[in-house]
């Protein structure tokens, strides 16, 4: 069936009505507040939340806003600069004076059939705010905005029809939302079961265990000081490029070239990675592909010894046991810095330190078991960001196929 048989059998050859949505729904004005007023007034737990650009928002109480402008409406909020978006809200709530909001007067007129068809028109407000030096709209951008109204000669069918657009495109966004709470509710639980096991083995309550430092079974060697670029012989690996997981980012790419200086640098497969500074700062990566690829400044390469497995290091790396060390080793400033010199006293346990072959194969037996756990954790955690982005393409999908309303000079 095509997209418009689709429409024509869910019409079933009612008309369609082109309003402005200043004619169609009623439009709101905020209250003047500021970021530090709302942070100031913003309380857990408070009734009445308040919207201001982005995701930002405050929870106050109601006498902390002037009445007036209180809505207590289902509402389409119009956030008009800076991320222009609109978003449905169906509780009390206020939003700061810059932005607007809409709502129905008009029990023919379903809010939420109106805010979705808003949705799908979000690239063009995005597109008329991208003019400006501030992305950003104004108020008869939208207010002139024309909507469709199914079937206006009879509300009743009107609002059946409204409705049962709302009805399939609301499951769409349930489904999502239940899928996400449920693949997150799993993730929690892997990590936690990893973390759980991951303590315990490295524990070693009653067993053969030496603490060494760093220093004593690791050398470390900072990385490559140059100006990263978008075409090279090998890719070149920057602070940025490690995430909270300590796997490597994907996006972004940049490469430098395999100069003298540079080749020496070049990383080989389950060569261990530190962030050594800013937002990642400790965070341990082995690098495991097979490419050509240079390890940048604020990068330490963590070279063992034959009696350490990297793989069993970058597990500790992920511990409390290496955590509590490291945080007291940070020196101050701006931003956290974690130097090769601190590096060398952090303790790692070495089971069986007096038996190599035997501290080896424990060492093994844990980075298996642990191994197993992160598999699981990692593929969840890569597999919701990918669910979440299908269930929207779907949601998108039947969006599309049902606001897709011939225009006026389309009709005729």
């Amino acid at each position: 069936m095509s997209d418009r048989g689709f429409l024509e059998k869910l019409l079933d050859g009612a008309s369609v009505e082109w309003l402005p949505l200043n004619q169609v729904l009623v439009r709101a004005k905020g209250t003047k507040i500021t970021a530090g007023q709302m942070k100031a007034l913003n309380k857990e737990g408070a009734p009445l939340k308040i919207f201001a650009g982005g995701k930002t928002v405050a929870y106050v109480n109601f006498e902390d806003i002037p009445e007036k402008d209180i809505n207590l409406a289902p509402s389409i909020i119009v956030k008009s600069r800076g991320i222009i978006e609109f978003e449905y809200y169906d509780e009390p709530f206020s939003h700061k004076n810059e932005m607007w909001s809409y709502h129905s007067p008009n029990a023919n007129i379903a809010i939420k059939y109106v805010y979705h068809f808003l949705k799908l028109n979000e690239p063009y407000f995005q597109g008329v705010g991208s003019k400006m030096q501030m992305p950003q709209i104004s108020t008869p951008v939208t207010d002139n905005f024309l909507i469709p109204i199914p079937c206006p000669e009879d509300q009743e069918k009107s609002r059946a029809i409204q409705a049962e657009i709302v009805r399939i495109l609301d499951s769409f966004t349930e489904l999502t939302a239940e899928l996400t709470a449920e693949l997150t509710a799993e993730l929690k639980a892997r990590k936690q079961q990893y973390n759980h096991y991951r303590d315990k083995l490295l524990s070693f309550e009653g067993a053969d265990v030496e603490w060494k430092k760093l220093g004593e079974v690791a050398t470390f060697r900072y990385g490559l000081a140059a100006k990263a670029k978008d075409t090279g012989d090998a890719r070149f690996i920057r602070i940025s490029d490690i995430d909270g997981n300590g796997q490597l980012i994907t996006d972004g790419i940049k490469f430098v070239d395999l100069d003298t200086e540079a080749q020496r640098y070049i990383l080989k497969r389950n060569d261990l990675l530190m962030a050594r500074t800013g937002a990642t700062f400790g965070k341990t990566m082995i690098f495991r592909e097979d490419y050509p690829a240079v390890f940048a400044g604020f990068l330490i390469k963590i070279d063992f010894e034959s009696a350490v497995n990297p793989r069993y290091h970058w597990h500790f790396a992920q511990s409390s046991f290496f955590w509590d060390q490291a945080n007291s080793l940070v020196s101050g400033g701006g931003q956290p810095q974690f130097n090769a010199n601190a590096l060398q006293s952090v303790k790692l346990p070495i089971p069986f330190p007096n038996d190599p072959a035997k501290s080896l194969a424990e060492q093994e037996h844990i980075v298996a078991i642990l191994d197993r756990f992160d598999t699981l954790t990692t593929s969840l955690s890569e597999g919701l960001p990918r669910e979440i982005k299908l269930r929207q393409q779907q949601y998108e999908y039947y969006r599309d196929l049902l606001l897709s309303f011939p225009k006026p000079e389309e009709a005729a």
